[in-house]
């Protein structure tokens, strides 16, 4: 017994339901048609005949859509567009370390006691900038003595020299003498050498690092005294997977982003690629180079990189324009003012639009509004997008 107030619930529901979906979702009206209900419905009046705008190709009535749109008057409205192509952009991303374009460890080449500091820790230095100075005392009294031991050698040559013209002296003296003279001008030299490498100069320009001794300390060659960085540009130095081996290549652009100031781009440029890739991590090491010219960034920095290959060129179709059935992803498309349903692959999706793999025609169109109402086959009437 109370499956008659049901039924009779149900009957009401469908009464209201249907005249306010066939007046306010046009989607419904060739359901409606297909079952007879439309036109009873126009008739009393409670739906309202289909509009003139919609009736895209009828006498009196504008055609607003692309080229080859349907011109029939009584399809299923859509909305509609051409197919675009649009190249397949792969974005590779990798995080890297930078370092200056030019980065010197400085240390002493003999052992000695500091002696005198003669820069400020991030100044910046000229090459050839003298940085710091050892103890030289004994040094300079080496060169000393081996100038004179050089002058006396010399002298020795030259009263030789004058004793030959008269044959009172051999030429084994001359030889002997001459030897010594040479012998006395490389003591010479090397004391100025070992004299020279009591100051520690700077080999390149840059800024310098912190400063580890201090004057007063005793040093070695292996003790590192600090580091002269060139960060007019930097080098960032990161990996690829060893897919991209073949498409890497010197030149080529990249961008860059500190990863503390991640939305400040950097444009630069591979600068160098490693000759085999790596077994343990099958990736490619690969370094860039960025611009510093204000200085604002420093050595040591973590960058995010992003590499842009180009591929060819595919389909492109609106994002409202999937759909998804059983068999996967396709789109509908108009074809002679018929609705066709078209199988797709997604290649690639961005903001603007969705790379596909179809076999499209050229003349098609692809549906992006009025799908929920197209069947295989079906009329449709086109409308142009919305600008």
């Amino acid at each position: 017994m109370r499956l008659v107030p049901q039924l009779g619930i149900v009957a009401l529901i469908a009464l209201v339901a249907i005249p306010l979906s066939a007046r306010f979702v046009p989607g419904t009206r060739p359901w409606l048609d297909q079952i007879g209900l439309l036109q009873p419905l126009v008739a009393v009046g409670i739906v309202p005949g289909a509009p003139v705008a919609d009736q895209v190709g009828r006498p009196g009535g504008a055609s607003g859509g692309p080229p080859g749109a349907a011109s029939g008057g009584g399809g299923v409205p859509v909305i509609a567009d051409a197919v675009q192509t649009m190249a397949l952009r792969d974005v590779v991303s990798a995080i890297g370390s930078a370092r200056g374009v030019q980065s010197v460890e400085l240390s002493f080449e003999i052992t000695g006691r500091l002696a005198a500091i003669r820069v400020a820790p991030g100044s910046l230095v000229a090459a050839g900038d003298v940085i710091a100075e050892l103890d030289s005392e004994a040094a300079e009294l080496e060169v000393e003595r081996a100038r004179l031991v050089m002058e006396d050698a010399q002298r020795t040559v030259d009263r030789l020299q004058q004793l030959s013209q008269s044959g009172t002296a051999t030429a084994l003296q001359s030889q002997e003498a001459e030897l010594a003279l040479r012998t006395a001008q490389l003591g010479l030299q090397s004391a100025a050498r070992d004299l020279a490498n009591h100051r520690l100069v700077a080999p390149v320009a840059g800024y310098v690092g912190l400063v580890a001794p201090q004057v007063g300390d005793l040093l070695s060659p292996t003790t590192p005294v600090t580091r002269i960085e060139d960060r007019s540009s930097l080098i960032v130095e990161f990996r690829v997977p060893e897919r991209l081996a073949a498409l890497v290549a010197v030149g080529d652009p990249v961008q860059a982003a500190a990863i503390s100031t991640a939305n400040e781009v950097i444009e630069g440029r591979i600068v160098a690629v490693d000759n085999r890739v790596d077994e343990a991590s099958r990736t490619l090491r690969v370094e860039a180079s960025i611009g510093n010219a204000d200085d604002r960034l420093r050595a040591g920095m973590a960058f995010q990189i992003n590499l842009v290959f180009t591929g060819q060129d595919y389909p492109a179709v609106d994002p409202l324009a999937i759909q998804w059935g059983a068999e996967g992803a396709f789109v509908w498309v108009v074809r002679e003012a018929k609705a066709t349903r078209l199988p797709i692959r997604i290649l690639q999706r961005n903001a603007e639009a969705v790379l596909v793999d179809a076999a499209f025609n050229p003349a098609d169109l692809v549906v992006t509004e009025g799908v929920q109402a197209l069947r295989p086959g079906a009329d449709v009437s086109v409308t142009a997008p919305r600008s």
